[in-house]
């Protein structure tokens, strides 16, 4: 596993609610084509994501979250080939956020790409 971060200035608060919408995915994700919610828990959040990617993969992640530490948890369901485990923590820093991604060793050129597409996102969402 390797963990990247980035500095954000958003709250905490914004920052996971956006990370976790599931269905705003394929707005910033690098390369992804299509998010599907297969399945959703109690408190609305996914717990299960189809995902189609523009090179033909597919796969789906299982979700788990730890809302009061802003920590969310993934691992692969279908497709286990092509998919990584992680997590990603969004902790207060400064007047911001530093999010924290962790993911399989094999997924390491996506880290910083996928930081820097978030920060973007984040840049022009207009969340409180």
């Amino acid at each position: 596993m390797r963990t990247a971060s980035v500095f954000i200035e958003r709250s905490p608060d914004a920052c996971w609610r956006e990370f976790t919408n599931a269905a705003l995915l394929a707005a910033w994700v690098p390369g992804l084509r299509r998010a599907r919610v297969v399945a959703t828990g109690d408190d609305g959040l996914a717990r299960e994501v189809a995902f189609e990617f523009a090179a033909s993969l597919t796969y789906s992640l299982v979700y788990s979250y730890e809302a009061a530490a802003r920590e969310v948890r993934w691992e692969p369901r279908v497709g286990r080939r092509d998919a990584v485990s992680g997590r990603a923590r969004f902790e207060p820093e400064d007047a911001g956020t530093r999010v924290y991604y962790t993911a399989d060793e094999r997924a390491d050129g996506d880290h910083d790409a996928l930081l820097a597409a978030f920060q973007r996102w984040m840049e022009r969402v207009r969340t409180p």
